[in-house]
């Protein structure tokens, strides 16, 4: 009682406060995230479906904005190219909800009835991308900017702290005790799965080294880099392992891109790791006995947690509507998963084959396009000379970005969730940076072109030119 006290003192204080400075609250919101799947959260209020905290802190947020923006001079400047690629994604992901909706085959009627669909994969799958677009319109000064930034990192930070409350130092000597907890704690106590929580603090604790470029003072590095520490070996403690592959391939990126003198450190971080978590490198040779004859070294059930026959099938099911796919869910609605006989293969396990099986490739070239655009404006950014917040900004957008595209390979899904929340949001906040620094390099153009007006010389036609009186 006393924690659903705070919650709601902390959404009603800020749903207030948003009719002063709606952006403040936004990033009130923000950090919120860092406990919205946590068990005692309240899913609905006086049992209306939807109705929750997080929701009403978001509408009175957008209430505020609608109400403000106009007096704060604020217009919607997305970038065309971006915003077509937004609406073509999003139109994809509403036309596959509503081919669920009218052909519910294979699906429960108790687990998926009209209110829940609507209310899970309309209502809950739309909202998310909303305070990106916030962040993007009302992030146009400095001070927005940098309290946006450490919001979103500070989400990932918070996880970190509860994942490592959870997972006491005990159970990561062995890789069956690492993932058996894991698997359980983390779920039941902080609400996210450990495949959820790997790719989060892969993704996060990238994000947070990278802000140390608009931190001046030498105290504030320490604890960046000290926060940088913590988020790794709590996501040591996750026992995901595609979380830890894209961990390292994230790091290899940020250091070959920007940060080539921090690779010599690179090796001192998995030792520490392997000091501190020995269990984690045991659950990333789960799967792998060395000690038997090498055709039955490797167990391909274990190694890819029975993806190895999942998979397969969904190509199968693919090839048979290649165009348009089937629609969300089709995992059951196929009749994949009754043929698996697990529950836990609800979806494929790999977001890109889960795109081609509900949306096809005329879906998949549509879902795509924008998440690489995406990343190609960060790490432009991410690489650009300027102020420091812009290689901030985009730094921790590419490496969430990247996170979510590598650990897509293992499972998540394209669709907007929870877990993507701070991806979303670090898209706004890099667009707003882009859109910064081009229009200061268009005023540049102008000035740059003046000033040879005026210093360079007269061109020579070979006569001799009148001499000034």
């Amino acid at each position: 009682m006393i924690r659903l006290g705070f919650l709601f003192a902390y959404v009603l204080g800020f749903a207030a406060y948003a009719w002063k400075d709606w952006f403040r609250s936004l990033c009130g919101l923000i950090l919120l995230m860092a406990v919205i799947e946590h068990p005692d959260m309240p899913k609905s209020i006086l049992g209306i479906q939807g109705l929750n905290p997080w929701n009403l802190l978001l509408l009175s947020i957008v209430l505020a904005w609608l109400v403000k923006r106009g007096r704060e001079g604020l217009t919607l400047d997305l970038p065309v190219h971006a915003a077509v690629l937004l609406v073509l994604y999003l139109a994809v992901v509403v036309a596959g909800f509503l081919r669920m909706v009218v052909d519910r085959d294979g699906l429960d009627p108790e687990r998926f009835s009209t209110a829940q669909l609507w209310s899970e994969y309309f209502i809950n799958t739309l909202k998310w991308p909303i305070p990106a677009l916030l962040l993007y319109d009302g992030a146009r000064t400095r001070k927005r900017q940098m309290l946006a930034l450490f919001s979103i990192v500070g989400v990932y930070l918070l996880l970190a702290v509860q994942v490592i409350k959870w997972m006491p130092a005990e159970f990561a000597g062995s890789g069956g005790d690492l993932s058996s907890r894991a698997l359980k704690i983390i779920m039941n106590e902080i609400g996210y799965s450990r495949v959820s929580m790997s790719m989060l603090l892969a993704g996060g604790s990238w994000a947070l080294l990278v802000t140390q470029s608009v931190v001046s003072r030498w105290w504030q590095k320490v604890l960046v880099f000290v926060g940088f520490l913590a988020m790794v070996y709590a996501q040591a403690l996750t026992g995901g392992r595609m979380g830890y592959l894209a961990w390292a391939a994230i790091g290899l990126v940020v250091g070959l891109v920007r940060y080539r003198r921090y690779l010599l450190l690179a090796p001192l971080v998995p030792l520490l790791v392997i000091q501190l978590a020995p269990g984690a490198v045991q659950r990333m040779s789960q799967g792998i006995d060395p000690d038997r004859a090498e055709e039955e070294s490797i167990d391909a059930g274990q190694l890819t947690s029975g993806r190895n026959l999942a998979w397969p099938l969904v190509l199968e099911m693919i090839k048979r509507a290649p165009v348009v796919g089937w629609g969300q869910q089709a995992m059951m609605r196929t009749g994949i998963t009754a043929e698996l006989g697990e529950e836990s293969f609800a979806h494929p396990h790999n977001a890109y084959l889960e795109l081609l099986l509900d949306n096809g490739w005329l879906g998949f070239l549509l879902v795509i396009p924008f998440f690489l655009v995406t990343l190609f404006h960060a790490l432009r950014l991410f690489l650009a000379r300027g102020e420091p917040i812009w290689v901030a900004g985009a730094g921790v957008c590419t490496c969430l970005m990247l996170a979510f595209l590598f650990a897509a390979l293992g499972s998540h899904t394209f669709y907007p969730r929870a877990n993507t929340f701070g991806l979303w949001c670090s898209i706004g906040l890099m667009y707003r940076l882009a859109q910064e620094r081009a229009r200061h390099r268009a005023a540049a153009r102008p000035n740059a072109r003046a000033i040879w007006y005026v210093a360079a010389p007269e061109p020579w036609t070979g006569e001799a030119q009148p001499s000034a009186p």
